[in-house]
């Protein structure tokens, strides 16, 4: 909870800070999340799994040189696999933080860069099994690319790696005990395909 409250009071001070001309603007974003696990050794292997995200954003840029910055807070839920009864999934609450860059291709019709930090809070389960267990919290990185459409709708193509790991899996040959056996750190990286308005 801390760390989401100083991520919000960094984006407010900088809103605060930017000229009267900048241009603000409030919405919402949704997509979806196209995740791959990803092992500290190679004897395991992660399929790609689906999810989604959903979550109000803020959009702010200075209109002469097209610079800005968005925050969001996005509830997001990937898949992790199956125990053999129930499905896995990861549950965050996501706040991403980029610096972006808008450039004009007519009245109607713009493209942007984006890139920054997202801060990932975990609001699910952390311990799925014996041998799994997920991190309370995790930090990655966002680069992507977007058009901007009509001036309220945004489509935008995002990769988020992560920095940090996302959990642990304890490997139990034949059915075995987590107790003794060799552990692996997992990171999750994430395709992300969203679409926005802005109001």
């Amino acid at each position: 909870m801390k760390k989401i409250i100083s991520v919000l009071m960094v984006a407010v001070c900088l809103m605060m800070a930017a000229p009267a001309q900048a241009q603000l603007h409030l919405g919402v974003k949704g997509g979806l999340n196209i995740s791959k696990l990803s092992f500290s050794k190679d004897v395991l292997k992660g399929d790609n799994k689906t999810g989604f995200f959903v979550g109000p954003m803020a959009e702010f840029t200075l209109p002469i040189v097209g610079i800005g910055a968005d925050v969001a807070a996005l509830y997001s839920q990937s898949d992790l696999g199956t125990d053999g009864e129930k499905t896995m999934k990861l549950k965050t609450l996501a706040v991403p933080v980029n610096l972006k860059w808008s450039f004009g291709l007519g009245s109607m019709l713009g493209a942007y860069i984006a890139a920054g930090p997202q801060f990932d809070f975990n609001i699910g389960n952390k311990t799925w099994t014996s041998e799994l267990s997920l991190k309370k919290s995790t930090t990655s990185f966002n680069v992507g690319a977007g058009l901007k459409l009509i001036r309220h709708l945004q489509l935008g193509v995002n990769y988020n790696f992560a920095l940090s790991k996302t959990g642990t899996y304890i490997c139990t040959p034949d059915g075995g005990t987590a107790s003794g056996n060799p552990s692996f750190d997992i990171k999750n990286n994430t395709w992300q395909v969203s679409l926005a308005y802005l109001f």
